[in-house]
């Protein structure tokens, strides 16, 4: 029986080059962060993070906040909680 099995995946170039730069400013490569992971997602028997699928209106609403459509600026604490009428 192999000690060791083989993963293969496609993805971007840039984003394979910058997340192993992640790594090896963390003294990791990518064999060994790859490794991490699988362990997080076997220890916690899903994702080690939240990976939600937002809802059609959460999506509406980063849309328009990115197009800075019903962006509501405040000077600071106070003002927002007076425009929120709390």
């Amino acid at each position: 029986m192999n000690k060791t099995a083989m993963v293969r995946a496609r993805l971007a170039p840039d984003l394979k080059e910058y997340a192993e730069g992640v790594f090896q400013r963390l003294g990791l490569n990518a064999t060994q962060a790859i490794t991490m992971f699988y362990k997080q997602v076997a220890l916690r028997d899903g994702l080690p993070f939240d990976a939600i699928v937002p809802t059609p209106t959460t999506k509406r609403t980063f849309e328009a906040s990115e197009a800075g459509r019903d962006v509501v600026v405040c000077e600071d604490a106070d003002d927002m909680f007076r425009k929120l009428g709390i």
